[in-house]
């Protein structure tokens, strides 16, 4: 993949270009984006936390428009904080955790809040060595989700054994809907499958995920498509296997969840 982050650079930036490259390795409620990055972001926001770790250097993050840029060794990003990432030339991995996971609601009771959130550097700095030492000997992606998860793991502390558990209902429709993403699902077919009417349901989802039912569905398919793609898709076929309208919606939904386009993130070899 390569992630060409140069939208509403500085003359500064402009002028240096951006050289970003890496691999997206999604799985279910958690993926990973790892390589190299240079630039910025527009501005952008996700469903899941996003936990930005570099083994050294800082990048930049800001949620106000007129704000400051803030430097981080690593950093939280709650989900559905809407931000910009900024970095110069760094290894950056970036862990998506899907807040109504055991995980993702462990994180948010450990960091908490709406803003980004620093994280322990010498959490960060061990975290990042161990997963680019697993990318740079290439390995498989079982062996990299076992990385993720265990570093995960590492930063939800002790709310991983504390957590209570999700409401098993919310549990059963998330299954169902992960299921049957390739083709069209509605609130009512997900609230029948877990017998419950649809207000009953739309209320349960939403507070069990902190977003709506569309928004969720969007972020599934975006990962989808995203997948289908590292596996040699052009983005056009992706949009169609992910169940999106067209390629043009995918690529309104990617840039505004991931604050980049699309067409900037391809396969690349390993190595950089």
């Amino acid at each position: 993949m390569r992630l060409n982050e140069t939208a509403d650079l500085s003359p500064r930036r402009a002028a240096r270009g951006s050289d970003s490259s890496g691999r997206i390795y999604t799985w279910p409620a958690l993926s990973l984006w790892i390589g190299r990055s240079e630039g910025r972001t527009q501005w952008h926001e996700h469903h899941a936390h996003q936990l930005a770790l570099s083994p050294r250097g800082e990048m930049r993050f800001r949620t106000d428009p007129d704000g400051a840029w803030t430097a981080f060794a690593g950093a939280l990003v709650p989900s559905h904080a809407k931000h910009q990432f900024e970095v110069d030339g760094l290894r950056v991995a970036h862990l998506f955790v899907e807040p109504e996971s055991r995980a993702g609601r462990a994180l948010a009771q450990r960091f908490g809040g709406t803003e980004v959130a620093a994280l322990p550097a010498a959490d960060v700095r061990r975290a990042a060595a161990e997963l680019f030492a697993a990318y740079d000997r290439e390995a498989d992606s079982a062996t990299l989700h076992a990385a993720a998860a265990a570093v995960v793991r590492g930063l939800c502390g002790a709310g991983m054994e504390s957590d209570e558990a999700l409401d098993p209902r919310l549990t059963r429709a998330l299954a169902f809907i992960r299921t049957h993403i390739r083709r069209p699902v509605s609130l009512a077919d997900v609230a029948a499958s877990v017998a419950l009417s649809e207000s009953r349901f739309r209320h349960l989802f939403v507070s069990g995920t902190g977003c709506s039912f569309r928004a969720y569905l969007l972020w599934l398919r975006i990962n989808e498509a995203i997948e289908a793609v590292q596996a040699g898709a052009s983005w056009t076929e992706a949009a169609h296997q992910a169940g999106f309208a067209d390629s043009a919606h995918l690529s309104r939904t990617h840039k505004r969840m991931f604050g980049i386009e699309p067409s900037s993130v391809r396969p690349v070899p390993r190595g950089g």
